[in-house]
């Protein structure tokens, strides 16, 4: 049995017990908030059995194996390597960090505790993007040529709140433009040309965000993010010989189409339960049982490219994060 342990008590920690629920061999044994009475409540919603009202003392419980970070985006750095340097495993919501130099830091603090950290990129492990992989690997489409994939819906704009605010890493490309960056970074590696063009709220933060990359090779991916639009959120993977949808939503995807040249589309499903956040979680476990301290489908190179693509987006349009 695995011990888990939330950090930061909000919407994703929810969807996350949620799902880990689901994760044969794993328990949520403790909760923390900066707030008692949120992880009260959140422990008894849940029923956890300890319940902690600082971050500290949920790092420091000898009997947790691994954490689960869901502090917004400006905190992920410092509390996960709160964990790691308390010698927990870590799996921290993307972004992994706010920038690049970030990441490094916790990376460090991986190698230096030997212990397990990996961004929590839970699409790539869902069921359909096992069925992606197995297209790949037979080469059904052929060698890949582009990826056009996009993730927008309109919030309310709230200057004080995470998706705007500054303070909180805001802005429609850390929290959602990831999905179909990291979406590109898994097909084609790193980009070596990117081209970015955005819409800034009042606070400062990206409210619309359209960024082309082109990867070595010649394969490019157009791509986009929003917060203040709906967009059709879905992704289509080109290769040579044909085509791979991934219908709406495509970062949580169960219909998948895939057509090849000559021949009918064929439509398949890849349904899952609950909220789908099990399947990382299991992913983290059977790593770290293995001994490994990152995971093979997200490393942490996977981790620095997304955080050194996105620093250059943000380079573009224009937007800063306080400290940098």
């Amino acid at each position: 049995m695995t011990n888990w342990g939330i950090l930061a008590c909000g919407n994703i920690a929810r969807k996350f017990a949620q799902g880990l629920v689901f994760a044969p061999n794993a328990k949520l044994l403790a909760v923390a908030s900066r707030s008692q009475e949120k992880a009260d409540a959140f422990g008894a919603e849940f029923g956890v059995e300890r319940l902690y009202g600082s971050y500290q003392d949920l790092a420091t419980d000898p009997d947790i194996d691994i954490v689960y970070i869901a502090s917004p985006h400006t905190g992920h750095c410092e509390h996960a390597i709160l964990c790691l340097d308390s010698g927990k495993g870590v799996l921290c919501e993307k972004p992994l960090a706010i920038n690049a130099q970030q990441v490094e830091r916790m990376i460090a603090a991986a190698q230096r505790n030997e212990r397990f950290l990996m961004e929590a990129m839970w699409t790539r492990f869902l069921p359909m993007m096992n069925q992606v992989r197995a297209w790949l690997d037979e080469g059904a489409i052929g060698p890949l040529q582009a990826l056009y994939a996009d993730f927008g819906f309109r919030a309310g704009f709230n200057p004080e709140g995470r998706l705007f605010n500054l303070d909180l890493g805001g802005g429609s490309i850390l929290d959602v433009g990831i999905y179909p960056l990291a979406l590109a970074v898994q097909l084609f590696g790193e980009p070596n040309r990117v081209q970015a063009i955005a819409n800034l709220s009042p606070t400062g933060s990206d409210e619309i965000a359209l960024f082309n990359l082109g990867f070595p090779g010649g394969a490019m991916a157009s791509l986009s993010s929003a917060i203040r639009a709906t967009t059709p959120m879905e992704a289509t993977i080109v290769g040579e010989n044909g085509l791979i949808r991934l219908h709406r939503p495509f970062w949580k995807a169960t219909l998948l189409t895939i057509e090849v040249q000559g021949k009918d589309a064929v439509t398949t499903a890849r349904p899952f339960e609950s909220t789908g956040y099990q399947y990382e979680a299991t992913a983290a476990m059977e790593a770290m049982e293995q001994g490994l301290l990152e995971h093979p489908l997200m490393p942490w190179g996977d981790s620095l490219i997304l955080a050194r693509t996105m620093d250059e987006i943000r380079n573009q349009i224009g937007v800063r994060y306080p400290g940098e």
